[in-house]
């Protein structure tokens, strides 16, 4: 191991959760209110529920005893009132989608209840509210408010995972009796993996190609995607007839969510059970839409969905900051070797190589965290009336949030899995929990890979009325008739960070508007290289210019995602007032933007962004960084304010300062000969 980076003596700290021997070098109110931004309400309201409430994770169980312990919990936090927030106050909410978002984030620490309730309130719920009419909110919310009426979202199939205007299922309307028959037609197109379909769910939000005409004879038409209420058990717990269900069985992780498969053989529902905010069927079959596009009336729909996947976000950046408190604090109470000319062994977090582990991650987390506020600030304006074009704006950002924060968490728990070696390794200690349970974030609500696609497509489309019938692939189309010209979306800090940078004229790695033109620079000439590539398809060779051009779209997104991520940090240091405050998070903010130019360091040399000499300087600024950030680190991730039901960890729980002290006492008391 190499020497310490940090010679100076080990700070001291207390073995309690929450408390330091040295109070911290900054204003910890304000940063916690910061922090908790336009919700801070609502957090506290969750954190208070958490401590009144036993939601302990319940991994230790076998599969039923965890689904039941899941349910149950599931209810008791339907009694504490915050799942309403995100529902119609006609029906008893609090109106607050934002609020409602915000409070699954704190729920990191319980996966599997994470997760059931996204199902039961986003999911489900949401598809009642966003999708349905009156009718629909008055005779079903109350009930899936109190989980007195459990639900699914069945919407992947096994066949169609990504590609979900392609569905297989179909919903075909008979005139004869008003009612529409739900069919799953061949295997491929069974609803795979399903939330609470296993075995609690009574109703299922059903996506199916609605046909209409001819009972499904010569004269049928189909109008595309839409959804239904079917009831897939009775009261009893029984499964309606005509409706199969299989369990999907046991997975690496979220075992107390039960995922399950539905068959529907011509099962019947009521012509009322179409959600039909979007599209309607008369009594006599005739078929209308506020949306004459087929396509438009299919994104759209899907539009109003983005909560769910704006939710996966945030609580996949809750997980890692929940890891790096484990980590950081196993850290900074962990010594291994002799200091030269010292008698105690180093503070394994005064090491440098520890240091750039956790302390990049560490940054990455405050910006993540200030972009996913940025986020559910811009769902909260949509949702009370923004244009299509915000919409639009929204779904790409989401869409790129989801897919780097869940990166973000992937690896972040990996890596703080290794930081504490064997420790990290054992299950009382979170880690390889978390890790189970977060690994498949990365594919649901969206594939990650398909996602970016998603915010390249936007990037480049302009958001005109006749990109709206484009799915993700069908941009190569696009490309074969029309110009494709980039547009670069501003985020809400637009204006905050345009100053910096008409401000600014240094030619200095730590001066905050090189980096954002840096930023800026990279993105711009990205995108216009895509552009160009893009423009050399024609009708005949459209898909193949498009497929060959994939990594370039994919790295378009993510540029992009890192611009609007720093744009986000930078803001948020610019409304700080505490002047100690400004200066960590100013070290924070270069560290993640620092950390992001040397990852893409070969892009930067290749372009003659940056020399080779300053490359070197870039890597010395970041050891540098996390020298300075080190005695901060534990009390930085405090006040993100994880709930302390959540950390539970014996390692960072004051188990490894008691062994450590009570190692150093014997040696001291005993000295080897």
């Amino acid at each position: 191991m190499t020497q310490p980076a940090d010679t100076r003596p080990a700070e001291t700290r207390s073995a309690d959760v929450g408390s330091a021997a040295a109070g911290p070098a900054f204003d910890a109110a304000e940063l916690r209110a910061l922090l908790d931004g336009r919700w801070a309400s609502v957090r506290e309201k969750v954190r208070a529920s958490l401590r009144e409430n036993d939601l302990a994770n319940a991994d230790d169980l076998d599969t039923e005893s965890h689904r039941a312990r899941t349910l149950e919990q599931l209810r008791l936090l339907a009694k504490s009132g915050v799942p309403e927030l995100g529902f119609p106050v006609a029906q008893g909410g609090g109106g607050d989608q934002g609020g409602s978002v915000v409070s699954l984030e704190l729920l990191a620490g319980n996966l599997s209840l994470m997760v059931k309730s996204g199902v039961q309130w986003g999911l489900f719920g949401g598809a009642v509210v966003a999708l349905g009419t009156e009718r629909h909110h008055e005779r079903y919310l109350r009930d899936i408010m109190s989980v007195e009426l459990p639900g699914c979202f069945a919407m992947t199939e096994t066949g169609h995972g990504s590609d979900v205007q392609r569905l297989r299922t179909t919903a075909t309307y008979d005139e004869t009796t008003q009612e529409f028959a739900v069919h799953t037609p061949h295997e491929a197109a069974r609803k795979e993996y399903i939330g609470n379909a296993a075995r609690d769910g009574r109703m299922a939000v059903v996506f199916a190609q609605l046909i209409t005409g001819g009972n499904g004879n010569t004269g049928a038409k189909s109008h595309g995607v839409h959804a239904l209420l079917v009831p897939i058990r009775d009261e009893a717990g029984n499964p309606c007839e005509g409706v199969r269900i299989e369990d999907c069985g046991r997975k690496a992780g979220l075992n107390g969510v039960d995922n399950g498969r539905l068959y529907f053989d011509r099962v019947r529902v009521p012509r009322e059970n179409l959600l039909n905010r979007y599209g309607d069927v008369a009594e006599d079959g005739t078929y209308s839409s506020p949306i004459d596009s087929e396509g438009k009336r299919f994104f759209t729909m899907l539009g109003t969905l983005i909560r769910g996947r704006i939710s996966v976000a945030g609580t996949a950046g809750s997980a890692a900051k929940l890891a790096l408190e484990i980590a950081l604090r196993y850290a900074d109470a962990r010594r291994q070797f002799d200091r030269p000319g010292g008698d105690e062994e180093v503070v394994v977090l005064d090491y440098l190589a520890h240091q750039r582990k956790l302390l990049p991650a560490l940054a990455k987390s405050f910006a993540l965290h200030f972009a996913q506020e940025e986020l559910v600030q811009a769902l909260d304006e949509v949702q009370r009336g923004g244009d299509e074009r915000a919409q639009r704006e929204l779904e790409s950002r989401a869409a790129g949030l989801k897919a780097v924060t869940t990166w973000h968490a992937t690896h972040t728990i990996q890596t703080c899995r290794e930081a504490c070696g064997g420790a990290g390794y054992l299950t009382e200690n979170q880690l390889a929990g978390l890790k189970a349970d977060t690994d498949v974030f990365t594919t649901f609500e969206g594939d990650n890979t398909v996602l970016l696609q998603l915010v390249a497509k936007g990037l480049l489309t302009n958001y005109k009325d006749q990109f709206d019938g484009i799915g993700t692939l069908g941009l190569a189309k696009f490309v074969a008739d029309q110009f494709v010209g980039a547009v670069i979306e501003r985020s809400a800090a637009h204006s905050i960070v345009q100053r910096i940078i008409d401000a600014s004229n240094k030619d200095d790695i730590l001066d905050r508007g090189w980096q954002l033109k840096a930023f800026q620079d990279r993105e711009e000439h990205v995108l216009d290289g895509l552009g160009r590539r893009l423009r050399k398809a024609n009708k005949d060779n459209a898909f193949d210019v498009f497929n060959n051009a994939q990594d370039h779209v994919l790295r378009a997104a993510r540029v992009h995602i890192d611009r609007l991520v720093l744009d986000a940090f930078v803001a948020a240091v610019d409304r700080c007032r505490d002047p100690r405050n400004a200066e960590l998070l100013d070290k924070l903010c270069d560290l993640y933007a620092l950390s992001i130019v040397e990852e893409d360091k070969a892009w930067f040399l290749e372009h003659e962004r940056i020399s080779p000499r300053r490359a070197k300087a870039i890597t010395q600024a970041i050891n540098t960084l996390c020298g300075e950030l080190r005695p901060h680190a534990v009390d930085l991730v405090e006040a993100f304010g994880m709930p302390r039901q959540w950390l539970t960890a014996p390692i960072a729980t004051g188990a490894e300062s008691a062994r450590q002290g009570a190692q150093i006492a014997h040696d001291r008391a005993n000295p080897l000969p």
